[in-house]
């Protein structure tokens, strides 16, 4: 006869969640970086400046849309942190 393990086989849902969460914010460092790189393969035009000034405010934006990021990715990380001291007490 075969014994049933002692730990679940599937972690609960709030628990898979929070995980995804953290896996989540270990990435906006890389989305940053290849985001603030791509004005460096736009295709400049007659009007250079038009295009400076472009990439000027992508660049704010992305640097503003990453910082909203990961104000959410902190919020929900903190928003269950006896879970997340459980995760970690099982590792």
């Amino acid at each position: 006869m075969s014994q049933r393990p002692q730990t679940p086989v599937f972690l609960q849902k709030a628990s898979y969640r929070q995980r995804r969460v953290r896996d989540a914010a270990k990435l906006v460092p890389v989305l940053g970086a290849v985001l603030l790189i791509m004005p460096l393969a736009w295709q400049d035009d007659a009007q250079g400046a038009t295009t400076n000034a472009s990439a000027l405010v992508y660049i704010f934006g992305v640097w503003i849309g990453l910082i909203v990021l990961t104000a959410v990715l902190s919020a929900l990380i903190r928003a269950h942190p006896q879970q997340a001291d459980q995760d970690r007490s099982q590792e």
